[in-house]
């Protein structure tokens, strides 16, 4: 492994960018995320492996872990190679033609725009950004809302490249496309270009091509591959006759209407399933789980399957099929995580987090293309 680096975690959720940057050599120097059920499941995640990541003042404030990045004192924030955030999408008010920084305040984008600014102006430049965000950013407001973020980056002496992703060519069986955008600073870092990773191969080597047959050069999933052992499943995650009728009807008022869809049923031979959201834990209905072998209804994903959708290791009940227990995402070699919030605040994490695999092969090349150039 490559010399350690340091970088901060803004917009933290759970901490899915912090595993994965620290899977390549990363030590997080600050953090900040406002919702206090994700700050509970960071803070007990993260504690050992990064102790002075939660140090307290006298009066028993954080220090480093931040609450509402608005209220972050850049001078504060100590040095740092790397910014990673998956920030919200929202428009900026732009005036005029001119786009850039100035346009971007009021955004929570101007917060990391401006923690970045002033380590530049304190001659400490942070040598790279890695920004991810919903793939709907490329054609919000008409494009606009990515022209003023992609020529703020410029602004701020960063070169960038983007692209969208897709979690299912990274060997977790779920479709999930999200934008990332990778800038670096062109006066410390040497690299001319970024060449993002879009898929796993079956031997662990990254794909660079996004061919036309990417979905038959990756790794192989199943959605089985996330099961928890049928033997164990609580009769509780099997929806009510009500809801499942309530979905199937849906299903038709909507069809009938041209719109949408009422729910999505995936058996554990399919080789993905659809993007789990943060509503996951009110009806389930973007991934059901098909039970009609055994006469029952559909069931919903546990929570242990929710994050191992995204690439946590989490070892709940054990695997169904053992042998997944030992795949790239869940072997020993990863660090286990831990649920310690409620069942439905435990799906609206998931639901809201990066998909670790993704994030760990774009580290992995950020390490190697460019803090290594």
């Amino acid at each position: 492994m490559s010399k350690k680096f340091t970088f901060i975690d803004l917009f933290a959720g759970i901490g899915g960018f912090h595993t994965a940057m620290h899977g390549v050599g990363g030590k997080c120097v600050f953090a900040s995320e406002w919702d206090k059920y994700a700050r509970i499941s960071y803070e007990e995640n993260y504690k050992d492996m990064e102790p002075s990541l939660f140090a307290k003042d006298e009066e028993g404030n954080y220090l480093y872990f931040n609450e509402d990045v608005t209220q972050a004192i850049p001078e504060k924030i100590p040095a740092f190679d790397v910014c990673c955030g998956g920030f919200p999408c929202q428009p900026f008010s732009i005036a005029g033609l001119r786009r850039g920084f100035e346009d971007t305040r009021g955004t929570l984008f101007f917060n990391i725009a401006n923690i970045v600014k002033q380590k530049i102006d304190a001659g400490t430049p942070p040598k790279v950004l890695f920004l991810e965000n919903v793939k709907g950013l490329k054609t919000h407001m008409k494009g606009d809302t990515l022209k003023t973020i992609l020529a703020t980056l410029e602004e701020l002496g960063y070169a960038y490249n983007y692209d969208v992703l897709n979690a299912k060519y990274f060997g977790v069986p779920q479709n999930r496309e999200r934008l990332f955008i990778i800038a670096w600073h062109k006066k410390t870092v040497k690299a001319r270009v970024f060449k993002f990773p879009y898929g796993i191969a079956p031997d662990g080597s990254t794909i660079y091509e996004n061919s036309k047959d990417l979905s038959e050069k990756v790794i192989q999933t199943k959605v089985s591959d996330i099961f928890e052992p049928e033997a164990t499943m609580d009769p509780y995650y099997t929806i009510s006759d009500r809801m499942w009728i309530g979905h199937q009807e849906r299903k038709k008022r909507n069809k009938a209407n041209g719109k949408g869809f009422g729910y999505s049923l995936f058996t554990g031979d399919s080789v993905y399933c659809s993007t789990i959201s943060a509503r996951y834990w009110k009806d389930g209905s973007e991934i059901l789980i098909d039970q009609s072998s055994k006469n029952l209804n559909p069931r919903r994903l546990t929570p242990t399957e929710a994050g191992r959708l995204q690439g946590y290791r989490i070892l709940g009940n054990g695997w169904d099929n053992p042998a997944c227990a030992n795949n790239q995402n869940y072997n020993a070699e990863n660090p286990e995580f831990k649920i310690v919030v409620s069942r439905k605040e435990a799906y609206h994490q998931f639901g809201n987090s990066v998909a670790i695999p993704v994030i760990r092969r774009i580290a992995k090349e950020i390490v190697e293309q460019l803090l290594n150039s």
